[in-house]
C-alpha cells in the first residue's frame, strides 16, 4: 500500500434507492473514481438502517421515492441513531424540490438532482457533481488539523468599515449549505430592512422558485425569484433564477434594474456569484455590500475583491460555522473579506453597516 493511500484511506459511501438500476449506476460511477469505494447498497430505508451499523460509511446517497420508509424518514432515523453526512438523489421537479428543503432542513449534507427514467443513461450528467459532493461531505466529518488551522478571523477592520458610507445593496453568494444558512438568516431581518439583498444561491432549474417561495414564508422581508428589468427595492430579496445570470444595471442614483441573461453560457456556475458581485460593484462601487456564506469551490473570490477594491464593505461568514469553508475560505486567502463573523451575526453586521435604527 502507497504512503498516500494508507494516509487517506478511501470514502466509503452506501448508496440507497429502490431502484436495482440507480443503485448500478450510482456504484459504477462511485467505484470508477480513485479514492472512493462502494460500502454497500440498500434497496429500501429499512434495509439501509440495519447496514448502516455494521458497514459504518462515510457518506450515504439516498434517494426520496422508496416503499416503506421513504428517504426523509430514513434521513431522520439515521441523524437521531448514526448522524454522518447523506446526500440526497431527488428529482428535478417543484415537488421535488419542496421535499428536498425539508431534507436539507432535517440535516442532509446536500442534494443531487435526478432527471431520468429508470432505463436513462443521462444519469452520467451528475456524475462530476456527485463525487464533488461525495468528497466534500466526507471531508465535513474531518476536524482540520491544528497546524493548518488560522486563527479564528472574526474580525472587523473598522478603518476600511469606517470610511465606507452605508451600503444601499447587499450582494451575497452560496453554496453548499446555503439553503440551510439562508433559511436561518433571512427571517433574522427586519420587515423595513432599508437595503436590497440580491442572492445568488447555486440550484438546478425548478429549485430557485419554490425555495424563493418557502423563503418568502418564513422571513418579514419580501423574498421572490428575480424577473428580467425588474427595479430593486429595499427590503426585498431577490433570488437568482437558476439556468441565468443576474446582474444589475443602474443610471445615475436610481436604485438599479436587474437584468437576467443566460450567458456568458461556459460559466461553472450558471447563475455565477461571481459576475453578479461584480456587476454590483461596478454600478454601486463603495456603497455595494458583499457576503460570501457556506459553499464548495471560489465562486464569489472574484466578485468580493472587486467590491472590495470599490471600497464596499465585504463580510465572509466564518469556518466554523460553513457545511462547506471553500467559498468563504477563497475571499479569506485573497484578503478580501472586511469581516469574518458566524453565520447567525451576518444579518446584524449587514443592519449596522446600513445605519439601521429600528422604529417605534
Amino acid at each position: 500500500m502507497s504512503p498516500d493511500k494508507a494516509t487517506h484511506p478511501p470514502i466509503r459511501v452506501l448508496v440507497v434507492d429502490d431502484s436495482a438500476f440507480m443503485r448500478t449506476a450510482l456504484s459504477r460511477m462511485i467505484a470508477s473514481e480513485p479514492g472512493f469505494e462502494v460500502a454497500g447498497t440498500a434497496s429500501s430505508g429499512t434495509d439501509a438502517l440495519a447496514k448502516i451499523p455494521a458497514l459504518d460509511p462515510d457518506v450515504v446517497t439516498l434517494d426520496f421515492e422508496m416503499p416503506g420508509l421513504d428517504g426523509l424518514q430514513t434521513l431522520r432515523a439515521i441523524m437521531a441513531q448514526s448522524p454522518r453526512p447523506v446526500i440526497m438523489v431527488s428529482a428535478a421537479s417543484e415537488k421535488g424540490a419542496e421535499i428536498t428543503f425539508n431534507a436539507l432542513s432535517a440535516g442532509a449534507f446536500d442534494y443531487i438532482p435526478k432527471q431520468l427514467s429508470s432505463t436513462s443513461l443521462d444519469i452520467l450528467h451528475i456524475r462530476k457533481d456527485l463525487l464533488a459532493k461525495i468528497k466534500s461531505a466526507a471531508h465535513s466529518r474531518e476536524p482540520a488539523a491544528p497546524q493548518s488551522r488560522k486563527p479564528p478571523q472574526r474580525v472587523s477592520i473598522e478603518t476600511h468599515a469606517t470610511d465606507s458610507p452605508a451600503p444601499t445593496v447587499v450582494a451575497l453568494g452560496t453554496s453548499t449549505g446555503g439553503p440551510k444558512a439562508l433559511q436561518e438568516i433571512l427571517p433574522l431581518f427586519p420587515a423595513d430592512l432599508p437595503v436590497p439583498i440580491l442572492i445568488v444561491q447555486h440550484m438546478p432549474p425548478g429549485f430557485t422558485g419554490p425555495f424563493a417561495r418557502r423563503l418568502d414564508a418564513l422571513s418579514a422581508i419580501s423574498v421572490h425569484e428575480a424577473t428580467h428589468r425588474e427595479v430593486i427595492r429595499p427590503g426585498v430579496a431577490y433570488i437568482a433564477p437558476a439556468g441565468t445570470h443576474m446582474t444589475v444595471e443602474r443610471q445615475s442614483d436610481s436604485g438599479g434594474m436587474i437584468c437576467l441573461d443566460p450567458e456568458p453560457s461556459n460559466c461553472l456556475h450558471i447563475p455565477s456569484v461571481d459576475i453578479m458581485m461584480k456587476s454590483v460593484a461596478k454600478a454601486f462601487r463603495s456603497s455595494a455590500m458583499g457576503v460570501i456564506l457556506t459553499g464548495m469551490g471560489a465562486d464569489g473570490a472574484e466578485g468580493m475583491k472587486a467590491i472590495f477594491r470599490a471600497g464596499g464593505i465585504t463580510l465572509g461568514q466564518d469556518e466554523a460555522c460553513c457545511t462547506v469553508y471553500g467559498m468563504p475560505r477563497a475571499c479569506a486567502e485573497a484578503g478580501v473579506l472586511t469581516r469574518v463573523v458566524p453565520l447567525l451575526q451576518v444579518p446584524a453586521q449587514i443592519l449596522q453597516a446600513t445605519r439601521y435604527r429600528k422604529h417605534a
